[in-house]
C-alpha cells in the first residue's frame, strides 16, 4: 500500500472547530456573567488536570476542553451586561420576572435572561424566544398572545418582579 496519503503527525490534535456562537447580541445578569466565569474556571481547571496525566495517550478530552474554554472565553469577550436590579417594576423587560395568567387562571412565573442562563426546567428564557417576545414591554394587566405552534395562547400578566439573586 502506498504511504503517499497517510498522514504523519506528532501525535497531536488538530484543534475541535468552534462551537457556534449566536448571531443575538449578548446580553448577560450579573447572575449570568457570574455563571460563565465560573465556568471558565472550571474548565481551566479540567484542562489543567487532564494536560497533567502521565497517561496522555488520549488527547481528544483536552482538546474539547480548549475547545468550550475558547467558546466561554468569547461569549465573555461580548457579554453585555444589565442589571435588572436597577430597572422599574413597570413594564417586562430583560432580566425580570413576570408572572402570567393563562385562560384557566393558571398562573406561571418567566424569568427573561441571557441564552447562556437560560433554563426551561426554571422557566428562563431568551428575549428571542417567542413567549418573551410578547412579553417585552407589556405591563401588569395587559393580555399579550404567546404564538406557539400548537396554536395562540393569551396570558395576562399578573406580577413584574425583580429575580432572585
Amino acid at each position: 500500500m502506498s504511504r503517499a496519503f497517510v498522514k504523519e503527525g506528532d501525535g497531536a490534535l488538530d484543534p475541535l472547530p468552534d462551537l457556534p456562537q449566536s448571531p443575538h447580541p449578548n446580553h448577560v445578569t450579573p447572575r449570568g456573567l457570574a455563571a460563565l466565569q465560573s465556568r471558565l474556571h472550571a474548565l481551566q481547571t479540567t484542562l489543567a488536570a487532564l494536560k497533567s496525566r502521565t497517561d496522555r495517550l488520549d488527547k481528544l478530552p483536552e482538546a474539547a476542553a480548549e475547545r468550550d474554554i475558547r467558546y466561554i472565553e468569547a461569549r465573555l469577550r461580548t457579554a453585555i451586561l444589565r442589571n435588572p436590579a436597577t430597572l422599574p417594576l413597570t413594564e417586562a423587560a430583560f432580566g425580570l420576572c413576570i408572572t402570567v395568567a393563562d385562560e384557566d387562571g393558571t398562573e406561571t412565573r418567566y424569568e427573561i435572561t441571557g441564552e447562556d442562563e437560560a433554563d426551561a426546567r426554571l422557566n428562563r428564557i431568551t428575549p428571542q424566544s417567542p413567549l418573551a417576545r410578547a412579553l417585552l414591554g407589556a405591563q401588569i394587566g395587559d393580555e399579550v398572545i404567546w404564538r406557539k405552534p400548537s396554536g395562540a395562547s393569551p396570558l395576562t400578566i399578573v406580577k413584574i418582579a425583580h429575580a432572585d439573586p
